[in-house]
């Protein structure tokens, strides 16, 4: 661990909301082929991360994708999260059931959809309202998008990673930092941000409570990413929330209810019974 990382405050639990996972079934790239963790899980222990939020890589199934996720976490709940990969063309009429089995079955606590599979729909919106889920979607620079289901959606936040692209698209990261400030339920994560001051500037203007840690890993390095964090200076509670806190504060709901509907959590009448 380098001299500036031992500087900073401990942060309880540092937690990576934006990693993929599991096998694609593709020979595209590395996104839709193979997201292996073993050297990730690597270097997270040695940067100290702690806990990763696991996304299925591109298949042509999210069924068989999220299953697969679904064993990883099942095999470290501790360490492991994730969010149900849907597409929002090849799921249609199928999204309910399909988020269904990842929340109650699996576990998973948030919506992943990418533009590159097909845009984000008001059928994933209107399932993300019932289960109370987050919805972390890749517009690939259509930043505009979200000024549209951020209004229609007040209640459904919505996590745009990369500052709104990974493509590096400097206007488009410029335009949705405006939207990140001006839209309470739109969030964004610092994965893949190349342009360190596009991210210092959505920092100061949207406020650290709408930024999330993410590496886009395991491809990305994580210490690498972690770094960009660090170097953004913030208080210790600032950084807190980027680093963890953020991410449990948008999963929460669905976390409690699956500690309810497991018997860890007791309801809220039989809490109030017991007072």
């Amino acid at each position: 661990m380098n001299r500036l990382s031992r500087a900073r405050p401990a942060v309880a639990t540092i937690i990576d909301a934006h990693c993929h996972a599991g096998p694609g079934d593709g020979f595209t790239g590395p996104w839709d082929t193979s997201a292996p963790l073993d050297d990730y899980l690597r270097r997270c222990d040695e940067a100290g991360i702690g806990r990763s939020n696991l996304l299925a890589a591109f298949h042509s199934d999210y069924r068989v994708a999220n299953e697969e996720v679904g064993r990883i976490v099942a095999s470290d709940p501790g360490r492991f999260t994730a969010f149900a990969f849907v597409n929002a063309e090849r799921d249609r009429g199928q999204v309910h059931s399909l988020v269904r089995r990842a929340v109650v079955g699996l576990g998973f606590c948030g919506i992943k959809v990418h533009r590159h599979d097909a845009r984000l729909s008001r059928e994933i919106c209107d399932v993300a309202r019932l289960f109370r889920l987050p919805i972390l979607y890749d517009v690939m620079g259509e930043v505009a998008a979200a000024e549209l289901f951020a209004t229609e959606y007040p209640d459904v936040n919505f996590i745009i990673p990369h500052l709104g692209s990974f493509a590096d698209d400097w206007s488009a990261q410029l335009a949705f930092t405006s939207l990140l400030a001006d839209h309470p339920n739109l969030f964004t994560d610092t994965s893949g941000v190349r342009r360190f001051d596009v991210l210092v500037k959505a920092v100061r203007r949207a406020g650290p409570g709408k930024v999330l840690f993410g590496t886009d890993g395991p491809w990305l390095h994580p210490g690498l990413e972690l770094e960009k964090v660090r170097l953004l200076k913030l208080p210790p509670e600032a950084e807190s929330l980027v680093l963890a806190g953020n991410f449990l504060r948008l999963t929460e709901p669905v976390r409690r209810r699956q500690l309810r509907s497991s018997g860890l959590l007791p309801s809220p009448d039989r809490a109030r019974r017991h007072t």
